[in-house]
């Protein structure tokens, strides 16, 4: 009888990872050249990478109901598979958020968070990489600093979006609109570092 190959669970949680960058990839290329019409258009392609990160995250979670075996305790690999999730369901969710508030323009700020988010799930994607060989990578702990500094200085920004936004903009709708979208932006590295933060915790758990 042939043996069952073994299901490669750092190999689906790398695959998840990927699609979150690319996600953000999308985000960025939409923002260079923003419109709603444009919006409208290229953000199924970010919702089709959500919804298969829905589906690697379910033979993820059906795989570990079935496997005797796994590389790494179970309830690490449900945390770091859903933390990966979300990261990919924030970026999916400002798509929505811009199309559902009718943001007909990005503002600076918003294009500098967009390219905190690429730079941050870039960092992520490399760190979910070097995690199945964390005994001997050279860069991991790099990666998860990187990240962690991406974040830092996106918390930076968020805070000087919001104090500018409820000091200059005088249109109530405006400053609700904005802040949605600030606090979803921030909500797309906040994800991001919570990752690293994770994989982190399981290498000296895992030492």
């Amino acid at each position: 009888m042939a043996r069952k190959k073994q299901f490669d669970y750092f190999g689906e949680l790398e695959h998840l990872a990927k699609n979150a960058h690319q996600a953000a990839e999308l985000l960025e290329m939409i923002a260079l050249d923003y419109s709603l019409e444009l919006l409208e258009n290229e953000a199924e392609k970010i919702h089709v990478l959500e919804r298969e990160g829905d589906q690697i995250v379910q033979k993820i979670m059906s795989e570990l109901y079935i496997s005797f075996i796994t590389p790494i305790d179970r309830e690490d690999i449900v945390e770091i598979t859903q933390r990966l999730d979300d990261v990919l369901d924030t970026i999916n969710s400002i798509a929505y958020l811009l199309s559902s508030l009718v943001v007909k323009e990005l503002n600076d700020n918003a294009m500098v968070f967009i390219t905190y988010g690429v730079e941050a799930t870039a960092g992520v994607l490399t760190a979910t990489k070097e995690f199945a060989k964390f005994k001997n990578s050279k860069t991991l702990h790099a990666m998860i600093d990187e990240v962690s500094e991406i974040e830092g200085k996106a918390d930076k920004l968020y805070s000087d979006s919001l104090k500018d936004l409820f000091t200059n903009e005088q249109n109530p709708i405006e400053v609700i609109r904005w802040k949605n979208v600030y606090d979803q932006l921030e909500e797309m590295l906040n994800a991001s570092e919570s990752v690293v933060d994770v994989i982190g915790g399981l290498v000296i758990k895992n030492s």
